[in-house]
């Protein structure tokens, strides 16, 4: 099949490597850019060979210009709806990097809006797809530990995000908003949806508007408890930033994510023990390895979705109950109270 040609808005510090995922896939071609400030696109062309006339500060311009067929959306939270509702008017089909927007209601109008204008809606949420994570939800999937009675996801660092992404320390929603919609996602693709929450919250960093860490305990509708724990302000031992870890507990075992990709499995056999390194593309950062080289699998599914050749994980629906989650836990945090979902 011919690749789909897109138009990306935003070439800010997530879209060079997003650029060499969708490459990866080989099945989809950008063709144009957007970017308020021209310059920074342009120099991103340069270095994807995407001419200078298809460069543009003006988003509408890029679609009354460009023969596409649909846009993938990396720019400020704040942009998400109104690019959507754009792209949407025009027919297109949206990627959407997360988090989806800036409220639960504006969450719901953005899915609202692809759907009126009957045009495909994903969320570029790639953590999921982490090579390990999903080597766990296999095991986990065989049933060998049991029924799921509680479990852990453990995303703690001291790491300086704030160094190369100082835009963060503005951010008056961050971790919960930025790295929480990631874990809870996880904590849905592993074990499915809750019926309630509850979370506080913390700001450890004097310098930012925003709370850097978080707690989210989950009641799952299957019956089992997750604690979800997330920070920026962890200073341990042996620090494998951005790693995740999680620990499950089933009445016939226990499953172990650890550090450096190690997957342990104990029942009444004994304790297996495997490791999972993710794969290594020259483009990515090493820093953020495991991170960048799930951008490729989550933008090959969104890819094969919009050719209608598989099923889309991550599409509005989909993702609009991880928002949930996510602002249904800085209500809780603010409230004091358990929230019902």
């Amino acid at each position: 099949m011919t690749k789909l040609r897109f138009g990306m808005f935003g070439t800010g510090f997530w879209s060079t490597f997003q650029l060499n995922g969708w490459n990866e896939t080989g099945e989809v071609e950008c063709v144009a850019l957007y970017n308020r400030t021209k310059s920074k696109a342009l120099r991103l062309a340069e270095q994807f060979g995407i001419a200078a006339e298809h460069v543009y500060d003006d988003p509408a311009a890029l679609l009354a210009n460009e023969q596409l067929d649909f846009v993938d959306i990396c720019t400020a939270i704040e942009t998400h709806y109104p690019l959507t509702q754009m792209a949407a008017d025009r027919g297109l089909a949206v990627v959407c990097q997360k988090p989806m927007a800036t409220t639960l209601v504006e969450c719901t109008a953005l899915v609202e809006v692809c759907k009126v204008a009957n045009v495909p809606l994903y969320i570029n949420e790639n953590w999921r797809w982490q090579y390990p994570m999903r080597q766990l939800k296999a095991a986990l999937d065989t049933g060998r530990i049991g029924q799921v009675f509680r479990a852990r996801i453990d995303y703690r660092t001291n790491f300086p995000v704030f160094d190369n992404q100082p835009f963060l320390k503005d951010v008056e929603q961050f971790i919960l908003s930025d790295i929480g919609s990631h874990i809870l996602d996880t904590a849905r693709f592993l074990f499915g949806d809750a019926t309630h929450l509850t979370c506080q919250t913390y700001r450890v960093h004097s310098d930012i508007k925003g709370e850097d860490v978080a707690t989210v305990m989950l009641h799952m509708q299957s019956g089992a408890t997750v604690v979800c724990e997330m920070s920026y302000a962890s200073r341990r031992e042996h620090d494998r930033f951005p790693e995740t870890y999680v620990q499950i507990e089933g009445d016939r075992g226990f499953l172990e994510l650890g550090p450096d990709y190690w997957i342990r499995e104990t029942t009444d056999a004994g304790t297996l023990s495997t490791r999972h390194k993710p794969p290594r593309y020259s483009w990515a950062d090493p820093a953020y390895d495991i991170v960048h080289s799930s951008i490729v699998p989550a933008q090959r599914n969104i890819a094969r979705a919009l050719k209608g050749l598989e099923h889309g994980e991550t599409n509005g629906d989909d993702n609009l109950k991880t928002m949930q989650l996510v602002y249904k836990a800085y209500e809780s945090a603010g409230e004091h109270r358990v929230i019902a979902l």
